[in-house]
């Protein structure tokens, strides 16, 4: 379906009032998000003048060409992740590397677990696991809580929000058109510079500065007798990351050519998972003790989540299709030009704003990307150029956590601070993992 040509003033201001409305909807009458974003882009569309027929068109486009490109994807992850939570592998990638590293860079161990294990688990699930090895430390060490936690944080706020298969870049990959290897490529490198400016160091900052003990109601867990291998849960975790890796570098290396298409195939990213995902059930759960059942039981109780990530992403998706079909993509690409902004940046501006207004990172991740990549320019722009915008947008969805946002309300409660600590220490680390995985995309986009 081509673009319709509408006034270009009736365009802005429909969405002006339309996206006004949907963070109303949101913030004020506390709508479930779906449903939200769905109403904001209706009411967009027919604002800008846009005929029944052609939102509808928008609305089914936007919800089928986004979903089938990210549900088995998210499915797949979520159930790979269930089983590396309940076998223990998360907790073993943790006591390994904290072991490795000794208690002097403990925090170091702590930050790249936690980079690590949010990658296929949720930061919610990933935080609860992996909490009380901080506290152990902090008892041990007698120092701040915070000097280990603020680590473990950052790592898992960066592997949550830039580095696939966690569904946040997944779906603004997709809906940008971006080869997923590229994605964990530039991903991995905003991601390790964040990790270190918003992990370590700044723990160490907040662990000088605010004395927090650990919570009393912290038990020790000591009974590591059950935990699988260290190795076994590494290279399970690289599988589907190396075999994605290794699609995109294929077309590019030639002594790859041979192997071109076997790479393919084995790259594409719900292949890679599922081999993952099957390895996962036979090292850690049947050779861990797990029956069919159990597993049956556990994997099948990790996808209640994904239907909710899967429709809002999918709403996300329509307001894409609004926003081009109406013409108001070109208008916002055009602003842009003339404004001589890159688009890195618009993206994380855009991100951010909403991250602030709304509270919900995959919120914010979804209108972002369904703006950009109504834009025309990104069309002409190179796979890693792409890639640094899906980067920029994970950034600026991942800045400024407050009250509106489920995740400061965890980390203060798990943590034990009240909320003008939690705001000096988490949600400036949250800024900082943003701000500083943004500026490394946008350096690197100079030279896409």
């Amino acid at each position: 379906m081509s673009e319709i040509a509408l006034d270009p003033t009736r365009l802005v201001i429909a969405a002006v009032i339309g996206l006004v409305i949907l963070l109303v909807l949101i913030i004020r009458f506390k709508l479930p998000a779906m449903i939200a974003i769905l109403v904001g882009a209706v009411l967009i569309g027919l604002g800008a003048g846009m005929s029944f027929d052609q939102i509808v068109k928008a609305v089914d486009d936007g919800m089928g060409n986004t979903l089938k490109g990210i549900a088995l994807l998210v499915g797949l992850g979520s159930m790979f992740g269930s089983i590396l939570e309940i076998s223990g592998g998360a907790r073993t990638l943790a006591v390994t590397m904290v072991d490795k590293f000794g208690d002097r860079k403990a925090a170091w161990a702590l930050a790249i677990t936690g980079l690590v294990i949010a990658m296929p688990v949720f930061f919610d699930a990933g935080l609860i696991i992996l909490i009380p090895l901080a506290f152990s430390l902090a008892k041990r060490t007698g120092r701040s809580s915070l000097y280990y936690v603020i680590p473990l944080l950052a790592g898992l706020a960066v592997g949550h929000a830039f580095i696939p298969p966690t569904p946040g870049p997944v779906l603004v990959a997709t809906m940008l058109g971006v080869d997923l290897g590229w994605v964990i490529l530039i991903g991995i490198a905003c991601g390790i510079a964040a990790m270190i400016v918003a992990g370590p160091i700044w723990g160490a900052y907040c662990g000088k500065k605010y004395f927090i003990p650990v919570p009393d109601h912290v038990a020790e867990r000591s009974d590591q007798s059950k935990l699988p291998s260290f190795w076994t849960v590494a290279l399970i975790i690289l599988i589907p990351l190396v075999l994605i890796i290794l699609k995109s570098v294929a077309g590019v290396w030639e002594f790859l050519a041979p192997a071109r298409s076997i790479l393919g195939f084995l790259g594409e990213p719900f292949v890679a998972l599922t081999i993952a995902t099957l390895v996962a059930m036979v090292l850690l759960g049947y050779k861990n003790g797990y029956s069919k059942e159990e597993l049956e039981k556990v994997m099948t109780k990790s996808l209640e989540p994904v239907g909710l990530i899967l429709l809002v992403t999918a709403c996300g998706g329509v307001l894409r299709y609004i926003l081009q079909y109406s013409g108001l993509g070109e208008v916002i690409g055009n602003a842009v030009s003339s404004a001589s902004l890159p688009i890195v940046i618009v993206a994380f501006v855009v991100a951010a704003l909403v991250r602030i207004s709304v509270g919900s990172a995959t919120v914010a991740m979804t209108m972002a990307a369904g703006i950009i990549s109504a834009m025309p320019e990104i069309a002409g722009l190179s796979p890693v150029h792409l890639a640094c915008i899906t980067a920029s947008i994970a950034g600026g969805a991942t800045v400024c956590s407050h009250f509106n946002d489920s995740g400061f309300w965890l980390v203060k409660s798990l943590v034990g601070m009240d909320e003008k600590t939690t705001l000096k220490t988490w949600t400036m680390m949250e800024t900082l993992v943003g701000s500083t995985g943004f500026l490394v995309a946008l350096v690197i986009s100079f030279f896409a």
